[in-house]
């Protein structure tokens, strides 16, 4: 055949091949994707209670997406594929039977993801099968199973008996299904497989290498069952690779702009701020943070505690052995950087030191053991301990109700020494001897000893007094924000909790607290506060004076008369994150102050009011204990920070709640009732973000 006549066939034959090659990509491409989503979850369980809430008897999750077998509370009881916004579950259930076996009657359930269908099958028999678009959650190198809760975020609870549970990744058939024994194992690969049998939770695949148990005590492992009570859950990980948080580069609208704040992942409830350092040229902080992996301590560092850069979380269950719960930061006698801490899960408190200058490494953790004259350990309670050195002797308390003390030459061994309150102390009204003290945090300041503590009937508190007899002698006793009828909370139910404190490198005694709002979506740190203790025995509370580096656009008004019975408005002031100072001149009427972040007719407004014979000045709902002297000005300030605001008054009180609105114009105005009111001084400044790389790029890397 000539090339001439050749060409055209030539043509044909080239074009089919491109039609050839493409089928086999798109046969290759249906292969990869149904290699990927194509997946069966099996478990046999023995279900103790069939009142479920929606609980899961096996989940496989990565992020927030999830496929799982769970029980849904529905009709009594009824076997669905769970899902991420039920994206994959079966909307109609009416044809689908509850669950009917009796306690102790055990059932084989599996969920089969093919294709673009979902079948799920009871012993071996089909119970429900529907078209669904399913998803690759296999292939991903962070993914984790989950049994009790639906979803590791979510709720949900199931009591059963697991007693075995396996994960594949391929479309099991229902004969490979039905030749399946529980314990046993199956002629198919599993992509994991639990039969939960001996002393230890394993994943015979190899996979999944760290079991969370939560801190539920309705968990079990006997005769070879993971048994599950109502309530409670297990999570299990692939091998723990520290992460990292990072702020979102577009974060939503409603997240802070001055605050310390977590980002994720996970949440940072409880969100305690723990040891606290400043060590060679940085200041370092700690707050909890709950994942997959249990409660750890997130690490954030900066040169002015004001812009911060997270740290990889090293801090953490699969590296301690235990969660991380409330503790403190101290020096070593040769100025090691250490933290004492409580366990969770442990029944133990617990002592580490930093191993570099970054504390990016600490040592395995040493457990606190107490020993009594007799060389026996004590009947005691092991719970946020704190830890501070006077002179040459380390002592030690663990916090709760009746808090013990004790005391160490080394930081090994301990002596126990009893109650740590002094015998000579018998409370305060409303404040029993036995009240709770947790997060506690002791330390000198001026000449006296704080204990900065919370209570968790009440909130935040601090007692000042002297060591005596090697006790801890209160001479008083101070609410910080209040859970009592006074300050219940504040306005959207925002509480001060959980304090910390440290020196800077300039000798300030500076403190941060956890803010707990439903407000707003994640843990946040309360701005941090100077203390200082003056001859005068009165406590001073200061915000952190780094805080005026975010400071721009000033505005200033001075002089200003605000007639009897109406408002002053100043219209100039903008934005979410502002500060405002403001000196009113006395003498004072008996009723004044300043609305703010109401809409445009004052409605919805918190209002700050304070009176001339007045022993509070009240914010929102709540009246912190506040006096003035004779002839002496009140002088405000006040941090707005989207729907938080935290108010100063002359340095002897100070105060924190949030507001139902974001205003992106505060709508500020002053106000008098009585008679006419004098304004020294209002100053207002928008507050710079401490998060955006944008202006702030220069200054971050500066500071790093």
């Amino acid at each position: 055949m000539n090339s001439k006549h050749s060409s055209p066939f030539n043509n044909i034959l080239k074009c089919m091949n491109k039609i050839l090659v493409l089928c086999l990509l798109l046969m290759m491409a249906s292969a990869v994707h149904a290699a990927g989503t194509d997946k069966t979850l099996v478990s046999w369980v023995n279900l103790n209670n069939r009142s479920s809430n929606s609980g899961s008897i096996l989940t496989i999750q990565d992020g927030s997406q999830f496929d799982g077998i769970i029980l849904s509370r529905k009709g009594g009881g009824k076997w669905i594929a769970g899902s991420d916004e039920l994206k994959r579950t079966q909307k109609d259930l009416s044809n689908i039977k509850p669950e009917t076996a009796r306690s102790g009657k055990m059932v084989q359930m599996a969920v089969v993801y093919e294709g673009s269908e979902i079948r799920i099958y009871r012993n071996g028999e089909l119970y429900s099968k529907y078209p669904a678009h399913n998803i690759d959650i296999l292939n991903s190198n962070s993914n984790f199973v989950v049994f009790g809760l639906s979803y590791y975020g979510g709720e949900g609870f199931v009591s059963v008996e697991i007693e075995d549970a396996r994960i594949y990744d391929s479309a099991l058939s229902v004969d490979e299904l039905r030749d399946m024994q529980p314990n046993k194992p199956s002629k198919i690969k599993p992509y994991a497989w639990w039969d939960f049998e001996g002393e230890e939770i394993v994943d015979h695949a190899g996979r999944y290498v760290f079991n969370n148990r939560g801190e539920e005590e309705n968990i079990e492992l006997e005769d070879g069952k993971l048994i599950l009570g109502l309530y409670s859950r297990l999570i299990s990980t692939r091998k723990y690779v520290p992460e990292t948080p990072q702020w979102p580069q577009n974060p939503p609208e409603n997240w802070l702009t001055y605050h310390l704040a977590h980002p994720g992942p996970g949440r940072a409830v409880p969100g305690d701020p723990n040891p606290a350092f400043y060590y060679k040229g940085r200041y370092h902080l700690h707050y909890i943070y709950a994942n997959v992996y249990g409660y750890n301590y997130a690490h954030v560092s900066s040169k002015d505690m004001v812009h911060w850069r997270w740290h990889p979380t090293v801090l953490a269950p699969p590296i301690t052995g235990h969660g991380m719960f409330s503790g403190t930061g101290f020096f070593t006698k040769e100025g090691k950087a250490a933290m004492i801490y409580h366990g969770q899960g442990s029944d133990r408190n617990w002592v580490a030191y930093a191993l570099d200058d970054n504390m990016d490494n600490w040592t395995k953790p040493e457990a606190i053991i107490p020993k009594d004259d007799a060389g026996n350990e004590p009947k005691m309670r092991h719970w946020d301990p704190d830890c501070w050195l006077n002179g040459e002797t380390y002592y030690a308390l663990s916090g709760g109700r009746n808090p013990q003390l004790m005391k160490s030459n080394d930081l090994k061994n301990w002596i126990f020494m009893g109650d740590l309150l002094h015998e000579d102390y018998s409370g305060e009204p409303g404040i029993p001897r036995d009240e709770d003290i947790s997060c506690a945090n002791m330390f000198k300041i001026g000449n006296k000893w704080m204990l900065l503590c919370i209570s968790h009937r009440l909130g935040c508190r601090y007692y000042l007094g002297d060591f005596k007899d090697e006790k801890y002698l209160p001479e008083s006793h101070t609410m910080m924000n209040f859970r009592t009828t006074e300050w219940e909370g504040g306005d959207g139910g925002l509480v001060y909790f959980a304090p910390e404190s440290m020196l800077t490198k300039d000798g300030r005694r500076v403190m941060w607290t956890w803010l707990i709002t439903k407000l707003m979506p994640t843990g946040i740190q309360a701005l941090p506060r100077e203390l200082e203790l003056p001859d005068d025995g009165v406590l001073r509370i200061r915000p952190l004076r780094e805080l005026e580096t975010l400071r721009y656009d000033e505005m200033i008004e001075k002089n200003i008369t605000v007639k009897s019975d109406s408002d002053y408005k100043l219209n100039k002031i903008t934005g979410d994150a502002v500060e405002l100072k403001v000196t009113f001149s006395a003498p004072l009427p008996k009723a004044f102050g300043i609305n703010l972040l109401g809409d445009e007719n004052n409605n919805n407004a918190i209002r700050i009011m304070f009176g001339s014979g007045m022993n509070t000045f009240n914010l929102g709902s709540i009246k912190p204990p506040f006096e003035l002297k004779e002839g002496e000005n009140l002088r405000l300030r006040v941090f707005i920070d989207k729907n938080i605001l935290e108010v100063f008054a002359n340095e002897r009180q100070a105060a924190a709640v949030t507001h139902e609105h974001i205003r992106e114009h505060p709508n500020i105005s002053l106000f008098t009732k009585d008679r006419d009111l004098k304004v020294k001084e209002v100053k207002a400044w928008k507050m710079k973000s401490i998060y955006k790389q944008g202006a702030h790029r220069q200054i971050l890397s500066e500071l790093r």
